[in-house]
């Protein structure tokens, strides 16, 4: 099985960055997806950003513009970097993978698809 460790969470003012990074304990190959989710206090987890399998970045509409995920497969890890942060972003932050057939882009957001998760890592945004 694979293990996902998160890092990179912290507090930072409105309008500052972070950069937020996962590392697999092996490989996950060219067929997985992978995306961060986060979830505030009494609120359900939601999708924030993903790698299709096919390798295509895609985004929630309330972080595009803002958030750039990214991948180094050299250091078997993946990266969210967080920039003009509202204290609405402030929510544990998990990084997720899994793989699953027809890869639709309207699956991506769905959690049940994804096999593995980290422990999660917060984010803190004041104002």
């Amino acid at each position: 099985q694979v293990q996902l460790v998160e890092s990179g969470g912290g507090s930072v003012q409105a309008g500052g960055s972070l950069r937020l990074s996962c590392v697999a304990s092996g490989y996950i190959d060219s067929t997985y997806c992978i995306a961060w989710f986060r979830q505030a206090p009494e609120k359900q987890r939601e999708w924030v950003a993903a790698i299709t399998s096919g390798g295509i970045p895609i985004y929630a509409d309330s972080v595009k513009g803002r958030f750039t995920i990214s991948k180094d497969n050299a250091k078997n890890t993946l990266y969210l970097q967080m920039n003009s942060l509202k204290p609405e972003d402030t929510a544990m932050y998990y990084c997720a993978a899994g793989r699953w057939s027809p890869h639709y882009y309207y699956t991506v957001p769905d959690p049940m698809k994804y096999n593995y998760w980290g422990q999660g890592t917060q984010v803190t945004v004041s104002s």
